[in-house]
């Protein structure tokens, strides 16, 4: 099932849908998705623990025993799915990074580790490839919500649950007003409401961790507005899951958030549906 591509498109993201047309994603998806549910089982046994003891990292994020040991198997996993990309991953990138190549890997074992401190159920596991600059392929995993997505460029975005398996693809903008998703734990309220002054919201819902992105992929949502500091492995994975689902994630200045950048931290961006229906 081949998802359509928005119009907005760059040069760069067309010329990466023909590669992924002869990249065989659907096998890497299903090897990812096993790893995926690996790592979030370990999530979810420090869950259930007494173990939830954080540190504080060197620019102020906690960080939990469930990100060391997810972000452990990812790698190893991912080495030996893909022993020739390099991984660049959260908690890893204090101690050095990886030089980045046309292909590599990003990945956040654990986003929303404040949800996960206040349990309520809205952390995710991620992991997104990289080429050239965009984001093609990715899965977020909601090991406590059962919840995972999956997406590849030119190949469609998915949604598996207990019971449940089904392509996504973002709805047209509706008439009635936009539903806008908005971080729990990281939402400028002043900075939001400057940004959505010339919208017509219906509703603003507060959603933890990369799901934002794939509540825009699955129609929950029709736009969400980050206007504060994120990272690169923090947005991957959503990302390539709503590109593949037909939207799309533009900075303010309205180019494609691209990966790769020194530093790797994001400037401010907004990810959104489809406006209108493709012809």
């Amino acid at each position: 099932m081949h998802s359509q591509i928005p119009d907005r498109k760059n040069e760069i993201l067309l010329k990466t849908f023909k590669v992924m047309n002869n990249y065989n994603a659907p096998s890497l998806l299903d090897a990812l998705t096993e790893l995926m549910l690996t790592a979030g089982r370990e999530v979810l046994d420090v869950y259930a623990s007494a173990d939830c003891e954080t540190v504080t990292k060197v620019d102020g994020s906690p960080q939990t025993l469930a990100d060391r040991r997810a972000e452990k198997i990812l790698i190893e996993g991912l080495g030996r799915l893909t022993p020739d990309i390099p991984i660049i991953a959260e908690e890893a990138y204090e101690a050095g990074a990886n030089a980045v190549q046309d292909w590599f890997w990003l990945v956040d074992p654990l986003d929303g580790t404040r949800e996960f401190i206040s349990r309520n159920g809205q952390f995710t596991v991620n992991a997104g490839l990289i080429y050239k600059g965009q984001p093609i392929l990715g899965a977020v995993y909601a090991p406590a919500l059962k919840t995972l997505y999956t997406g590849a460029l030119g190949h469609g975005a998915f949604v598996r649950r207990p019971n449940e398996y089904r392509a996504l693809q973002c709805r047209v903008h509706p008439h009635d007003g936009l539903t806008v998703v908005g971080s729990r734990s990281h939402n400028d309220a002043v900075a939001m409401k400057r940004f959505l002054v010339d919208y017509c919201v219906k509703q603003f819902v507060s959603t933890g961790s990369s799901l934002k992105f794939c509540l825009v992929a699955e129609g929950s949502a029709d736009l969400y507005p980050r206007l504060g500091r994120t990272m690169e492995w923090d947005t991957a994975a959503g990302h390539a899951v709503l590109l593949a689902a037909g939207g799309e994630v533009l900075t303010l200045d309205q180019q494609p958030l691209g990966y790769g950048k020194a530093g790797y931290e994001n400037p401010h961006f907004y990810a959104r549906a489809m406006r209108e229906r493709a012809k």
